[in-house]
């Protein structure tokens, strides 16, 4: 039913190899989402997340950063190391592409890659506002899960079976990514692409808009 509420089909996944390891050891930030996956407006809440493939190489990840209000992909990174480097490389990629804003909630799971001291520091440094769910729990991340799982179908088992490495997860990732974003249809969006509904917000917001 959440699924459904987010405006996407959820998508059937086996047994999943477990990329998530917690951190209970150390204060961290409150949920400020619980469960609520909704904004008023781009670059209010991110969620972030990764996922895996299996490659003739050994294991590839990917980090994405989501925006709420628009199911934009604002970042990512594929990586065949699952560490502070990989999910820091997509948070840089959101902030430099969304032009810095600030004061944005960035949500994410319990995982010691989200609560390394490097990643809250780079949060504070921009001035992101730290969220963290329920390790275990995925619907407490529940946007950013169901996005990883669109992903895998509609890329890493849909496109082929046999993934060589890095180079070819990273291809594919990009080509899908672009085409999520411009062209992948949300019934929640009222059936635009997350690009096209982040524009009718601002033609909205603009002054021409408002006297429409």
């Amino acid at each position: 039913r959440l699924m459904q509420n987010l405006g996407i089909q959820g998508v059937w996944r086996g047994k999943n190899k477990q990329t998530t390891r917690s951190r209970d050891d150390q204060k961290r930030a409150p949920d400020l989402v619980k469960r609520n996956f909704t904004a008023d407006h781009p670059d209010q809440l991110w969620v972030a997340d990764f996922t895996y493939i299996r490659t003739n190489s050994g294991w590839v990840y990917t980090a994405f950063i989501i925006d709420v209000f628009s199911r934009a992909i604002v970042g990512w990174k594929v990586s065949t190391r699952m560490n502070t480097d990989m999910v820091l490389d997509a948070l840089e990629q959101a902030l430099h592409d969304r032009g810095m804003p600030k004061s944005v909630i960035h949500h994410s799971d319990r995982g010691v890659q989200y609560l390394s001291i490097r990643y809250t520091n780079r949060l504070e440094a921009a001035n992101l506002r730290a969220s963290v769910g329920t390790t275990g729990d995925s619907y407490d991340n529940a946007l950013a899960e169901t996005v990883n799982g669109l992903y895998k179908t509609e890329v890493i088992e849909y496109l082929k079976a046999d993934w060589q490495g890095l180079v070819d997860v990273q291809l594919a990732t990009l080509n899908w990514v672009d085409w999520f974003n411009k062209k992948r249809v949300h019934s929640a969006l009222a059936y635009v692409s997350p690009f096209e509904f982040e524009a009718m917000y601002y033609d909205k917001m603009s002054p021409l808009g408002q006297l429409a």
